[in-house]
């Protein structure tokens, strides 16, 4: 491998993230201040969490930044063992939500799932970059990568939770095509993944009622489809420039969590579409830097791991946003830095961290 060098720190990457956080702590607070106040008799409640959060993972992030991701080619079984044990652990856990998806560790709760989508970006690269020549066969470029992320996708599913495995699923596709997997065994991959989809569909009846919904939102509006109408509602409420911050209707109890996977429709509501738009063209910046990342990156292993970092948080984004507005099924995915969570936001910030240390990494001349 070529001698490198670190180069400054990329604070256009650095500056976009911290603007995220801002927007996202204005918005919880906004989406989250009466219903905390109401049942918890605290209005910061879920500000304070938050930010929280907020400063232990830009600490994470800081300290991730400095370690050389190349490293982790190194650990990939360590990294595929802790993510298993995770998903185990959370599984033999108490049910929240109807969904075992939480380890308890004092007075926190951490999501185990939420670190599993950057497992499965490491061991693919990892992948991809030790078997790069062999990628043309549909056994090395495809079956086993299956094999490899199976156990992972397997145990989030049981959750039960289907929108993480469909991200991972996604994103994994994205970086077989990089790697230079034929087309048409990415297109076969694809092809087969349809009747899986569509069991775990059948096997579950609300996520029956939630395709139906997203087929014809307002068709049971008081019922299965009570979430998405009230978001649609909530969005064209807000028309180009928004009730006001504060001023959404949404969140007066008309949703029970708004600040968590259904804060767009309260950003929509109170900024409108100026505001919806502002923040769409964040994570178009950062889809922007996260490419270039990757294509400056020293080696394959750190362009695959840039790319697929960058697809997870601008996917992730992607799918809650037109989640809220009727485009896609609704599924349980927050926004990165947006939405009320400390595991998702944790995750999001090493995953920066990670990013910020392969721009530093540059090719000796």
């Amino acid at each position: 491998m070529p001698a490198q060098k670190n180069s400054p720190l990329d604070f256009s990457l650095l500056s976009l993230v911290l603007i995220l956080i801002l927007f996202g702590l204005i918005m919880i607070y906004s989406a989250s201040a009466i219903w905390a106040e109401q049942h918890l008799g605290q209005s910061f409640y879920f500000l304070k969490r938050q930010l929280f959060w907020a400063v232990f993972g830009i600490g994470a992030m800081g300290l991730i930044s400095r370690f050389n991701y190349n490293q982790y080619r190194e650990k990939i079984m360590p990294i595929f063992a802790i993510t298993v044990i995770g998903l185990l652990w959370a599984l033999l856990g108490h049910k929240v939500g109807g969904a075992r998806r939480w380890i308890k560790i004092g007075p926190l709760g951490i999501e185990p799932s939420e670190f599993a989508k950057l497992s499965c970006v490491i061991i693919l690269a990892y992948y991809l970059d030790k078997k790069r020549s062999r990628l043309r066969s549909p056994v090395a470029g495809l079956l086993i990568p299956a094999v490899l992320l199976s156990p992972i996708i397997f145990l989030i599913s049981k959750e039960p939770d289907l929108g993480t495995p469909v991200l991972i699923f996604t994103v994994s596709l994205g970086l077989l095509f990089t790697a230079g997997v034929k087309l048409r065994h990415i297109l076969a991959a694809l092809s087969l993944s349809i009747p899986v989809i569509a069991y775990e569909l059948i096997r579950f009846p609300y996520r029956r009622a939630r395709m139906l919904n997203f087929l014809s939102p307002f068709h049971d509006a008081k019922n299965t489809g009570y979430q998405l109408a009230q978001s649609l509602i909530a969005v064209g409420r807000g028309g180009i420039f928004g009730q006001g911050l504060g001023a959404s209707n949404i969140k007066l109890m008309y949703l029970p969590t708004p600040h968590t996977d259904f804060i767009f429709p309260v950003l929509c509501e109170e900024l409108g579409l100026i505001g919806a738009a502002g923040l769409i063209l964040l994570f178009v910046f950062f889809a922007i830097r996260g490419t270039q990342i990757a294509k400056n990156a020293p080696n394959l292993f750190g362009s695959l791991l840039a790319a697929g970092i960058t697809w997870l948080v601008s996917l992730q984004a992607f799918f809650n946003m037109a989640m809220s507005v009727g485009l896609l099924p609704t599924k349980g995915i927050p926004i990165p830095f947006v939405s009320f969570g400390g595991s998702s936001l944790l995750a999001s910030l090493i995953e920066v961290g990670i990013l910020l240390n392969i721009s530093r990494q540059k090719k000796a001349a």
